[in-house]
């Protein structure tokens, strides 16, 4: 659902003043409401639980939310404001202005966007903005098995996409299934398979 007639910038969707509570992102100037089905909830915040409990285990120098608006650039130079379904963001930079709204314009360490209808949006246009503003880590979890068959192979599995920032800041994937451990370059130590993650 838009909400907005103008373009708006990514200060102006930061200041907005939003009709009622809920997630918004801003796609090519206009103000979007993210809507989530229960089930890609649920997803969400077990894997935030998961990575917060990582974090607080092996006393990691990272936030982790899924209220984190970041400014990503097209291709064409049109300014987004992504808010990715899980965020880890460094703790310094958190805590760098604590005044500040939970917006960044730098980079996340990583972002998990869980694939709904619009699935294009997550294989291909965040990852291309993900990747240009350097976010190191991308997962794209595919519960649905919804994206194309280019990425999930034929017949088409559930997949959680795992991309990683080379040293030429292109993104290198990693496809995981069934009971596949994830591998995080951020998490080293996580022990979770996509059959976990898939059930919560």
């Amino acid at each position: 659902m838009t909400l907005t007639k103008t373009r708006l910038t990514f200060d102006q969707f930061l200041n907005y003043d939003f009709p009622e509570e809920g997630r918004y992102e801003l796609v090519n100037g206009e103000i979007m409401r993210i809507q989530a089905t229960r089930k890609h909830d649920n997803l969400a915040d077990f894997l935030t639980r998961k990575l917060d409990q990582e974090v607080e285990r092996l006393n990691l120098n990272y936030r982790v939310s899924g209220r984190i608006s970041i400014r990503t650039v097209t291709t064409s130079g049109k300014e987004q404001g992504r808010v990715p379904d899980v965020s880890v963001v460094d703790k310094n930079l958190w805590d760098a202005n604590l005044s500040a709204y939970t917006a960044f314009i730098e980079p996340l360490q990583l972002a998990v966007e869980i694939v709904s209808t619009n699935w294009e949006d997550d294989y291909i246009d965040k990852l291309e903005e993900y990747q240009r503003l350097g976010i190191s880590e991308y997962w794209i979890v595919d519960y649905l098995a919804i994206g194309s068959r280019n990425y999930l192979g034929n017949p088409k599995e559930p997949t959680i996409f795992v991309y990683i920032l080379n040293e030429q800041g292109i993104y290198q994937p990693n496809a995981y299934r069934d009971t596949d451990i994830i591998i995080s370059p951020t998490f080293p130590e996580l022990n979770i398979t996509v059959d976990q993650v898939f059930a919560a």
